[in-house]
């Protein structure tokens, strides 16, 4: 009888199965095969004996991530730049995700839902121009016009590091709060109505229903987003940090991070083994981080943690 009962319940699953496969083929070729390429981290990369061929060098490969003197600060700025990312952006998506929902009229909606997803397609070379437009020294907007107006002097925004950090957070602001509001937005939508209502006929005003019932049932969406983006925290865009500054030398010390280093060290040294130990050493940072992140959630809020 029980028998019968499973093979009945794999029938009716099966269906649901097969459409998992286009999925799961793409994780197997695109995240796990390649994971036999990590070995390259630990050779001396030679094409003409194959992939896995060249001699074994151990962890010399690593020296160039922590023996140049620009170790600190693509590590600094690597970290630093993506932990303002995480709480600047949780919140900016937040803020707009909530304010989309607050609108009743469905055609205003959906045009402001895609005029704010529209910059997360465009590409970070467009996006570097468009941010040139307003930077140029010679003929940009803030320049020639905000600038002039104001009776300030013109600023060379591309020789001038200590502007960078607010221009890159607005440059990434502007490209993902959109994108990443969505997530928020979904769940506001299945947000259960009859509380608000409750909240409505008790006297609660706007704010308070959403201090009290729409930021609070928010909080498992918040921890996991922010769970996955400490996976990345030791990696960087790096369109953002090399397109957008338009791979200006004199700001390097606000703009180098780990990803743009190995870019260049690479142009010059064309060293695979060197890239493949950058890419390893920031994927075993970042799943430790996760890990650690994921044990004070579940520590703190057992409900929420990943697992």
């Amino acid at each position: 009888m029980e028998k019968g009962i499973k093979r009945k319940k794999a029938k009716s699953s099966l269906p649901l199965l097969m459409l998992t496969i286009p999925g799961l083929l793409y994780l197997l070729i695109n995240n796990y095969i390649p994971m036999a390429g990590v070995i390259i981290a630990f050779k001396n990369q030679d094409f003409s004996k194959g992939i896995f061929g060249g001699k074994w060098i151990g962890f010399k490969n690593f020296d160039f991530l922590f023996k140049t003197k620009d170790a600190w600060i693509m590590t600094r700025n690597t970290v630093l730049y993506n932990l303002a990312f995480i709480v600047i952006g949780t919140i900016c998506a937040i803020i707009v995700a909530i304010l989309m929902t607050e609108l009743t009229k469905k055609t205003i909606s959906k045009f402001y839902q895609n005029a704010l997803v529209l910059p997360s397609v465009i590409s970070m070379v467009v996006v570097s121009y468009i941010a040139f437009s307003f930077l140029n020294s010679d003929s940009g907007l803030i320049n020639k016009s905000i600038l002039h107006l104001l009776g300030m002097p013109e600023i060379s925004w591309y020789s001038e590091p200590k502007y960078w950090p607010v221009i890159l957070i607005i440059v990434f602001l502007w490209k993902n709060t959109g994108y990443a509001s969505i997530v928020y937005m979904a769940s506001i939508a299945g947000m259960d109505k009859s509380i608000y209502e409750a909240a409505k006929i008790d006297g609660a005003g706007k704010l308070k229903q959403i201090t009290s019932i729409t930021l609070p049932l928010l909080k498992p969406t918040v921890i996991i987003m922010t769970l996955m983006a400490v996976g990345r925290i030791m990696a960087s865009d790096f369109g953002l940090f090399y397109q957008v500054p338009m791979n200006s030398g004199a700001l390097y010390s606000t703009t180098q991070t780990i990803d743009t280093f190995v870019y260049r060290a690479m142009m010059q040294l064309n060293d695979t083994g060197m890239a493949a130990a950058s890419g390893l050493y920031q994927s075993i940072v970042g799943f430790i981080l996760v890990i650690v992140a994921n044990g004070i959630v579940r520590k703190l809020d057992p409900e929420n943690s990943l697992f």
